[in-house]
């Protein structure tokens, strides 16, 4: 039987929006699986409690503020990464920003907040750590993080949808830039997951109960559940995997429906049995 090696052993990894929910899930999966960590956001004092959560589990850990939405700020971040490990094996984009509001009352401020940390981070991060990774001539990873809504319209979440469909396809273009380097680029799209940026859904029950119903295995997805497939890609277990978005959403992107609830939209002689 083949064995899979999930080992991330004195690999360095650089993960963006580290300081709570997914990012923070992913930084502390890589340090159980034994690489060490740069963690960066905009809010120190919650890096701060990774980066102890990560040290805890017998590994190093780097604090560095960062606003990805501002190449000095991303260029410092990769310099003080080599700086205190000497290299970059693997890049988690993880950073977002979203406003909630339809299209048509979006600001125009609103929109760039949203695609300057979503879409413009996730570029100069993948092309300065890329830039790095060439010149180590080694393999690397870079796993973007998009969302669901790549897939699906939501009509409130327009702009967010948007940044996240040009998320995978900027995976594709760099996958196909940098594979001949042996640097895999791939991309997850969560879908409704336990974090705080969703709390305002997921801690009211009536919309909690209205998600779960139209999510064909009938829940939400939790940060832990983000951070195993981040594990995955980030190892030699997919060293053949390249360019892929994975799907990590209950099933919602399938028909953005409970299949009883598409059925019932159905006329009768429709309708599933």
């Amino acid at each position: 039987m083949t064995s899979f090696d999930f080992s991330l052993t004195d690999r360095v990894a650089i993960v963006t929006g580290a300081s709570r929910g997914m990012g923070k899930a992913i930084a502390l999966a890589f340090a159980d699986a034994g690489a060490d960590v740069a963690v960066a956001s905009r809010t120190v004092p919650d890096l701060e409690d990774t980066a102890e959560e990560v040290r805890s589990k017998g590994r190093s850990a780097l604090v560095v503020e960062t606003d990805t939405s501002k190449k000095q700020d991303i260029d410092n971040l990769v310099s003080e990464t080599l700086k205190e490990f000497g290299a970059i094996d693997i890049l988690v984009n993880c950073g977002a920003r979203d406003i909630v509001v339809p299209l048509m009352k979006l600001r125009e401020d609103g929109w760039d907040k949203i695609f300057d940390t979503g879409l413009k981070g996730y570029f100069l991060c993948s092309q300065s750590v890329g830039k790095v990774m060439i010149d180590q001539k080694k393999k690397g990873s870079i796993i973007n993080v998009a969302s669901f809504n790549a897939t699906l319209v939501d009509p409130y979440d327009g702009a967010y949808g948007a940044a996240k469909a040009a998320v995978v396809q900027l995976t594709r273009c760099f996958a196909a830039e940098l594979a001949h380097h042996d640097i895999r680029v791939n991309c997850i799209c969560p879908g409704l997951t336990r974090t705080k940026m969703t709390e305002a859904i997921w801690s009211q029950p009536e919309f909690l109960k209205r998600w779960e119903y139209i999510t064909p295995i009938k829940r939400i997805g939790e940060p832990d559940e983000i951070a195993a497939a981040a594990l995955f890609l980030a190892s030699d277990a997919a060293s053949y995997v390249v360019g892929a978005s994975i799907y990590i959403d209950g099933g919602l992107s399938l028909t953005g429906f409970n299949p009883d609830e598409m059925g019932n939209t159905m006329p009768p002689h429709l309708q599933l049995l």
